[in-house]
């Protein structure tokens, strides 16, 4: 009611433009996550089904990933690479929506080899359906991405939630603050919920399929 008046009042006229061009962010960073942990964790996940010593070595290094703290990785990379650095004589431009992305990688890569491993030995055991359980969990973990891509506020990337704290600045009272967070909060939330939600009838559905042919092939 009022708060709410009063807030659309208090904020500035390209707020909107600038937060959904933030939260656009918010999903490139996840999909450039994803998209090197796929690669990496498929790796690691082929290395654990092979066992021996490529199994050992991939399990340490899932669970070396699985514990890599966010905010440790983020501040290495930015602070341990100089800014004229190298790599096979290219140069690395490593920008901040990057070592964003790249912190994020670790848990991307450990959660898509946990469960790729379980798919492909579905998947080698004959069981089509029960292996494609892993789409819905991958698009599972794009969504925690994107919030977890959040933590790029912390160095001045201007993603969703920077620009909801930069305009937070700007408001005169608490109560406008809680009613802008809590504003920004239904804005992430009402879209991935609704992902939530299609997961879920998604993988219910799967599961439904998965079940129906087992039962038929008995």
């Amino acid at each position: 009611g009022d708060a709410m008046n009063q807030l659309v009042h208090g904020l500035s006229g390209d707020f909107l433009p600038r937060f959904l061009g933030g939260m656009t962010l918010n999903f490139e960073i996840a999909a450039i996550a994803l998209l090197i942990g796929l690669a990496l964790g498929f790796v690691l996940a082929l290395g654990r089904l092979a066992g021996g010593v490529a199994g050992a070595v991939s399990v340490s290094l899932v669970s070396l990933m699985r514990a890599a703290p966010t905010f440790v990785v983020m501040f290495f990379l930015l602070n341990a690479i100089p800014r004229d650095a190298t790599l096979f004589g290219i140069k690395i431009n490593l920008t901040g929506m990057m070592a964003v992305a790249i912190s994020l990688v670790p848990y991307s890569a450990a959660y898509v080899a946990d469960n790729a491993a379980g798919a492909l030995a579905q998947w080698r055991a004959g069981s089509h359906l029960g292996a494609l359980l892993f789409l819905p969990n991958l698009m599972r973990a794009f969504f925690v991405l994107v919030m977890s891509s959040g933590a790029g506020a912390a160095i001045g990337v201007t993603e969703g939630i920077a620009v909801i704290l930069r305009q937070a600045e700007q408001l005169p009272g608490l109560e406008d603050k809680l009613v802008l967070f809590a504003f920004g909060i239904a804005l992430f939330g009402i879209p991935l919920q609704a992902a939530f939600y299609l997961i879920r009838a998604l993988q219910g559905w799967l599961s439904k399929v998965t079940v129906r042919r087992q039962e038929l092939g008995k």
